[in-house]
């Protein structure tokens, strides 16, 4: 809108540098676009969009029921409003091979800077629960070269997921991921990692940006951004963390209302109206209609 600066192109660039600079990105998740402002204004490097908070939004379980309609319009609808690079879960490419190439083919046009894939079977699940089935490696490779082919422009970060850890062990999974690169992944997304030393592995293991999932209550300790750098990773999500944070204040506030009649006792915890206006860039709106609207009817007739 009107506080976005950057098109579609120059925020693939600015990411594809990030990842070449050896700094460690930092995408919390964007549980809809006006955290995504919020996310840019507090000076992280990127926007996540998250599969499972998508399905949550719409009262789903992550279990690949939303669409790749819903998908696209939602990132369409968070790329938009913020200069930095949004990249986004797209499950296991809403179908067949080809599929997954038109899957990407939307993104790119609606505005993101990447998205993954992963080797799941369908119905998918949470990443970090038990009972998860995964695709034979070659199943894999077809989607992720059928997505990397698609691409049109070379800067869109195409990341292959794996959650084969928890299915065939590390050695395995590592063994996957090569593929998977070898197919044309650009990063590497292993999913519900045991431990550091399982972290490290991976690092050790594979010579193309590699992303961690610090998400809450999972499989894997939560990491912060030092150990991590040191590590070696290229990009860190927070993929629910908002969407919690957020359900957490809501369900607070609800219960206050319920127990005392009024929001009184919970002003303290809630964003106020000035800094909603704030991040809504209410006063340039303002100020652009104002830019327009500002002229006089005159008397002389139109000819």
């Amino acid at each position: 809108m009107l506080f976005t600066k950057l098109n579609a192109a120059e925020k693939r660039k600015n990411f594809r540098e990030g990842l070449a600079s050896g700094k460690l990105l930092q995408f919390p998740g964007a549980f809809n676009p006006l955290c995504a402002q919020l996310i840019e204004s507090k000076g992280f490097d990127g926007v996540y969009i998250s599969g499972a908070v998508m399905a949550a939004d719409l009262c789903l379980p992550d279990i690949g029921l939303a669409t790749m309609t819903e998908f696209v319009e939602r990132g369409r609808q968070t790329a938009r409003v913020t200069d930095l690079p949004a990249f986004i879960d797209i499950d296991t490419g809403f179908g067949e091979p080809m599929s997954a190439a038109r899957t990407v083919m939307m993104m790119e046009e609606a505005g993101l800077s990447g998205c993954h894939i992963e080797d799941q079977v369908m119905p998918k699940r949470c990443g970090h629960l038990d009972g998860k089935e995964i695709v034979a490696t070659d199943v894999m490779i077809q989607r992720v070269k059928a997505a990397a082919e698609a691409k049109r422009d070379p800067n869109f970060v195409l990341i292959a997921r794996s959650d084969a850890r928890a299915v065939e062990g590390l050695d395995q999974a590592i063994d996957r991921m090569k593929a998977y690169v070898d197919a044309g992944a650009d990063m590497i997304f292993p999913e519900a990692m045991k431990d550091e030393k399982e972290f490290e592995a991976v690092r050790k293991a594979l010579d193309v940006p590699i992303l961690a999932n610090m998400t809450e209550f999972g499989k894997s300790r939560l990491l912060n951004k030092k150990e991590l750098e040191n590590l070696g990773f290229n990009v860190v999500i927070y993929p629910v963390t908002t969407l919690r944070l957020a359900m957490g204040a809501a369900e607070t506030g609800l219960d206050a209302i319920l127990r005392d009649g009024d929001q009184n006792g919970v002003l303290n915890i809630m964003q106020h109206r000035r800094d909603l206006y704030d991040l809504l860039h209410y006063h340039e709106y303002n100020k652009f209609d104002e830019s327009i609207y500002n002229f006089q009817v005159g008397d002389t007739p139109m000819k």
